[in-house]
């Protein structure tokens, strides 16, 4: 069976959104397929903001994690390494389309707009109900040994 990103390079990573070492975080679960990386994941009733919609700090957290392990795997690729590099959010916006409903799984898709040296740009949707209820832009940049970051994988 295909082990996701985080299971493969990072099993004893604590982050809330990513980390499978967080038994109380949100523990995505990224796949590559092709030039993009893909998530599904099931939101539970204390994700919510109200009755049946998903806390849009939630959706920012998916996201975010998401792109920032996107960027760590085509970075990887791109300087032919064989384990990902510690990377981080150096900017980030998304914009929240529509109420995302928690009735079903959530879907993330996110890809490389850009690569430059240490910093990939990464664009990224989350749906709903084959709806994209919020999109995302996101600079991530792999640190280097100083930062908190280095090694956290």
């Amino acid at each position: 069976m295909e082990q996701s990103l985080q299971d493969r390079y990072a099993p004893k990573n604590a982050c809330f959104g990513c980390g499978p070492a967080n038994a109380d975080g949100l523990r995505i679960k990224s796949f590559v397929q092709g030039d993009e990386v893909v998530c599904t994941w099931q939101p539970k009733t204390m994700h919510e903001a109200f009755p049946g919609m998903l806390n849009g700090g939630i959706v920012g957290s998916l996201l975010d994690c998401h792109c920032n392990w996107t960027a760590a795997y085509f970075l990887m690729k791109a300087a032919g390494l064989d384990h990902p590099p510690c990377t981080v959010t150096a900017e980030y916006t998304i914009k929240l389309r529509r109420p995302t409903p928690t009735s079903g799984p959530v879907t993330l898709r996110a890809k490389v707009a850009e690569i430059q040296g240490d910093r990939a740009r990464i664009t990224g949707t989350l749906e709903a109900g084959g709806r994209v209820c919020a999109s995302c832009d996101g600079l991530f940049v792999a640190v280097r040994e100083g930062h908190p970051a280095f090694h956290r994988w």
